[in-house]
């Protein structure tokens, strides 16, 4: 008898070690996976910004239109604008010439310009705008658009150049055609002198038979 119930008390012992560690072994263990946030992705794809001009070059007067992509989606983009004066005719163009043939100096213009050189622009749900900007100075205008909450920006350039003035008359534009229309009175006056000449001889020569 005292063997059996020495038996019992430890089949009983071990039986209640047991129920906490196959009780902790049945509880479920959190993943790596739950355990951590996943990737966001970011606000804006990578994509860069362009802005561009639909005329490189123009006269002063003229408008050119303004086109960004790439921006960030209904933003307001702050636009801003150097002006670099013209001291030289742009590239592959000839110089100003007077009319004996000597080239007249461009000295760089002192510029307070009219037009504005910070204004702002909304892109559309694609992140697009269209802007007209009519300069008020002559030289090279460097275009520098900014996302305000995209932060991407972008660059243009467009030449502004002075306006086609008419060339002046001087006295040796007006020489040719003066020359011409002299040498063509000329030419009419030895005409009508040959005419007469030529009705003389035959109105004496009639005479005469």
């Amino acid at each position: 008898m005292r063997l059996s119930r020495i038996i019992m008390a430890l089949t009983v012992g071990l039986a209640v070690v047991a129920v906490p560690t196959a009780a902790g072994a049945a509880q479920p263990q959190p993943t790596p996976s739950a355990t951590t946030d996943p990737p966001q992705p970011p606000p804006y794809p990578p994509t860069a910004a362009s802005l561009t001009v639909n005329r490189p070059t123009i006269y002063l007067g003229e408008t050119v239109v303004l086109t960004g992509t790439n921006f960030g989606p209904n933003e307001t983009v702050d636009i801003t604008v150097t002006v670099t004066p013209q001291a030289a005719p742009a590239g592959g163009a000839a110089p100003a010439r007077r009319s004996d043939g000597s080239t007249v100096a461009m000295a760089p213009v002192a510029y307070q310009a009219s037009a504005p050189l910070h204004f702002t622009a909304y892109t559309n749900a694609q992140g697009r705008f269209t802007k007209s900007y009519k300069p008020s100075v002559t030289g090279l205008l460097t275009f520098t658009a900014t996302g305000r909450e995209s932060g991407r920006t972008a660059t243009t350039e467009l030449r502004v150049l002075h306006k086609k003035q008419p060339l002046p008359v001087t006295g040796d534009s007006l020489g040719t055609p003066m020359k011409l229309g002299g040498g063509l009175v000329g030419a009419g006056a030895v005409m009508l002198l040959l005419t007469l000449a030529w009705r003389r001889r035959q109105r004496f020569g009639g005479a005469a038979h």
